[in-house]
């Protein structure tokens, strides 16, 4: 499949860049959502870390009354498990893997390559990290949930079924609801993957304890 790459938002390292974080925004943002948080996880320049924050195509949402907004796959149901847009989930995560390989084609190995998202966006980010053919450095899946759950064990990568996963979700979410989140982090630790859990009281959003747990996370996962 031939896609033109993704626009996105990037913070270049003051090094060069050794390791790289794709980072993909929830429904109707955009790639500057997430941008500020950098600075705050706090970590070492040492690492040269590429941040990339890729913009969402703009579609109509059934759920929103066929509205166009910047999204990964559409909504048509408030169950989020219900009627599933499978094409646009697969769309959007062979858009993704394109933004891997260009990582690559720029010298950043896969195993140096975090995926990363919030909401809709740590949907794609868990689709296609967990599927992908070549080892990745890990996952960060922020107030989110699985698509195409039940796909997963038969899709699997070989290579990445030792993916380390940072799963975070808040407690007072009413629109991924902790229950959903809890629901894919027990999918995952069923399947053997190794994910370190966190619970905020937040609702669907990101805090500053949780910024501060990835930056520790993400932290080791470049350092080793």
């Amino acid at each position: 499949m031939s896609l033109d790459l993704l626009p996105a938002v990037e913070l270049e390292p003051e090094l060069p860049a050794r390791n790289a974080v794709i980072w993909l925004h929830g429904l109707g943002a955009d790639g500057h959502d997430f941008p500020p948080i950098v600075p705050e996880l706090h970590l070492a320049p040492m690492l040269a870390i590429r941040w990339v924050f890729p913009h969402a195509p703009s579609i109509p949402i059934a759920i929103n009354g066929g509205m166009v907004m910047p999204a990964w796959y559409d909504i048509r149901s408030p169950d989020l498990g219900a009627r599933p847009d499978e094409r646009g989930i697969r769309l959007s995560a062979a858009r993704v893997v394109r933004l891997i390989e260009r990582e690559i084609e720029r010298g950043v190995p896969s195993e140096r390559i975090v995926l990363a998202g919030f909401s809709q966006g740590g949907a794609i980010a868990a689709h296609v990290a967990l599927r992908h053919a070549e080892r990745l450095a890990g996952l960060v899946a922020l107030s989110t949930y699985l698509v195409l759950p039940e796909t997963l064990e038969a899709e699997r990568s070989q290579v990445n079924r030792e993916l380390l996963v940072f799963q975070a979700h808040g407690s007072f979410d009413p629109m991924v609801t902790l229950a959903r989140g809890v629901g894919s982090h027990e999918h995952l630790c069923a399947l053997g993957y190794e994910v370190e859990w966190h619970e905020y009281p937040m609702e669907h959003q990101v805090c500053l304890p949780e910024i501060r747990d990835l930056g520790v996370w993400l932290a080791r996962r470049f350092e080793s």
